[in-house]
């Protein structure tokens, strides 16, 4: 008689475990440990695993001796998809898009399956989630279909591998992957093994075959992939889809790329005919921004190579009960903590018993230290009650010193602010000399301390 060897392992981390715990040892999650089926095995036998690999046939050599090629890339027919990708797609690559629910993976997988199809090249769409009805209902509204656009609602690996060798497409969507499941194990579909050995396979079938096979994943209620970690170490390409639901704007984030540099942004903003390319998302961005307001100050961010001119809101203030408020959106929040204790030391603002609000406009995330003058510049124009400069950008990384630190690439952000108009920026003295030598219709003033830089942006 036969019986099944069960265990416990973490979605978070992949710990394993042999008995159910309600906090992983391994990365500390609450509540993320799940039973899952080994194998049937025969009384007293030994359970046995798959691990999934595969090998090759070749063998070790000296790497003078491989022979060197230039990858040809083609476009998915949408700009900013090919620029988070480093160019286009790379044959036999393996990626995966994740973001919330409802951000549009879905959508912008559909689009790009279609403008690839125009071109000639079959592409295959297999959906977990969704009929082939429904499928085709929702690329109605994306605008003229491909006859070489194959669809399939399946969720069986192995049959999925039959349909990809009768179609041969030049492209492969998994929507999701989340939802396949190999017969082989008895687990259920999303399970960390289910989610390993398809993954495994895939990633097989796309270097044998030298189709690229994009997989889109689910996120978890803490915005991390879900499934095993492991799944973004075999992909390679991890793109995540980030934006509020309540925002028509998306940005794609490359956080890992094998065949090109990570950080590279794509924007989109979402319409009624899908997801649109934003060419000059810096315009879009300062399109409302407010004049002679207090609070409001514009920086310069480079997002990969691109650099982004967006909007900083800062509001402080009086705390009505208990502690002071301090609320970030689309900054760090201990980076901000960080701005507030320097702003009080060494410029001597009085914000200790003051709420602090601090938003980034157009629902993009920044994480370039560039920016930590404006957000000081913002909180303490609200904080004064005085307006910035509705012609000027500030730029510079603040050190716990009250020191302003040179910034990288100052002269691609101060071009893409000349294009919009903009006459004056502070920046790091250091940055001054480089500043100089550039031929833009601007006033350059370099401060090296933020006091220096608050009198120079809001006296």
């Amino acid at each position: 008689m036969s019986k099944a060897k069960t265990r416990y392992i973490c979605q978070e981390c992949g710990y394993s475990a042999p008995k159910w715990l309600g906090r992983c040892p391994g990365c500390g999650a609450w509540n993320s440990m799940i039973e899952e089926v080994v194998e049937a095995t025969g009384a007293g036998g030994p359970a046995t695993s798959r691990s999934g690999l595969f090998t090759t046939g070749d063998r070790p050599r000296p790497i003078t001796e491989v022979e060197a090629c230039q990858e040809e890339r083609f476009s998915t027919g949408i700009g900013e998809l090919d620029r988070a990708l480093g160019g286009g797609i790379v044959p036999g690559s393996f990626i995966l898009v994740a973001g919330d629910p409802g951000i549009g993976k879905s959508t912008l997988m559909l689009q790009m399956s279609n403008h690839i199809g125009l071109t000639g090249k079959p592409v295959l769409y297999v959906s977990g989630e969704e009929s082939s009805r429904q499928i085709r209902l929702r690329a109605d509204r994306l605008g003229p279909l491909s006859g070489d656009l194959f669809v399939v609602a399946e969720t069986n690996i192995r049959v999925i591998e039959d349909h990809v060798a009768s179609v041969s497409p030049s492209l492969v969507i998994i929507d999701s992957i989340q939802t396949a499941y190999d017969p082989e194990l008895e687990s259920a579909p999303g399970s960390v093994s289910q989610v390993r050995e398809v993954a495994a396979r895939l990633m097989r079938l796309a270097k044998v075959s030298g189709t690229p096979i994009f997989v889109v994943g689910h996120v978890t209620k803490t915005g991390v992939i879900a499934g095993p970690r492991v799944l973004e170490h075999m992909v390679d390409t991890v793109l995540y889809l980030e934006g509020e639901r309540n925002h028509a704007f998306r940005i794609l984030r490359a956080v890992k790329n094998r065949f090109g540099s990570t950080n590279e942004i794509g924007v989109f903003e979402m319409q009624q005919g899908g997801l649109i390319d934003v060419k000059n998302p810096s315009q879009i961005f300062l399109s409302e921004k407010p004049v002679g307001v207090s609070g409001s100050c514009v920086v310069a961010s480079l997002e990969g190579t691109r650099p982004i001119l967006v909007e900083l809101q800062a509001l402080v203030s009086s705390m009505n009960f208990g502690a002071p408020r301090r609320t970030t959106m689309g900054v760090d929040y201990n980076r901000v903590a960080i701005i507030l204790a320097v702003l009080e030391k060494r410029v001597g603002l009085s914000l200790a018993m003051e709420d602090v609000y601090v938003n980034v406009v157009g629902g993009i995330r920044l994480d370039d230290p560039a920016v930590d003058l404006g957000i000081a510049t913002a909180i303490a124009s609200s904080h004064k009650g005085k307006a910035v400069d509705g012609g000027s950008i500030v730029l510079g990384e603040i050190g716990l010193s009250g020191e302003v630190r040179a910034v990288s690439r100052l002269e691609a952000r101060l071009s893409e602010a000349a294009k919009l108009g903009f006459k004056r920026c502070i920046i790091p003295r250091r940055n001054v000399p480089q500043g100089k030598e550039m031929r833009l219709d601007m006033e350059i003033e370099g401060v090296a301390t933020l006091r220096e830089a608050l009198d120079a942006a809001i006296g």
